[in-house]
């Protein structure tokens, strides 16, 4: 079973990159856009719905809520755009984790979007 996960887990990650090249293809229909950045930004940002330190239930979030996201996205994603995105991201990640730094941008947004109302609310 372990076998398993870790084989869905490595799958996972060779598409990220390719959900991410997805949002800029023109032929990606706007609804599978959102999707697709969904995942990528869940993947990437270091929040998750569950803290990862809280036994079990860490690692749940991302066992259930990444792959039906990525899975979501993926079935309305047109297959010959995502077939041409995967191929396209071959080398585009370096094991699971970006090249370039622009990637950071939405969950830079994210955490200053969670300092500003944390500072608004102490105030």
């Amino acid at each position: 079973m372990m076998e398993s996960l870790k084989s869905k887990a490595n799958a996972l990650k060779r598409l990220l990159p390719a959900l991410a090249l997805a949002l800029k293809h023109p032929n990606t229909p706007w609804h599978a856009k959102i999707l697709a950045g969904a995942t990528v930004i869940y993947a990437l940002s270091p929040i998750d719905l569950i803290p990862d330190f809280i036994p079990v239930l860490g690692y749940l979030d991302d066992l259930i809520i990444l792959p039906l996201l990525a899975g979501l996205a993926i079935k309305f994603i047109p297959k010959e755009v995502l077939d041409e995105c995967q191929i396209a991201s071959e080398h585009l990640w370096d094991n699971g984790k970006p090249k370039h730094w622009t990637y950071s941008i939405p969950i830079v947004i994210i955490w200053v979007m969670i300092i500003a109302v944390i500072i608004l609310a102490i105030r």
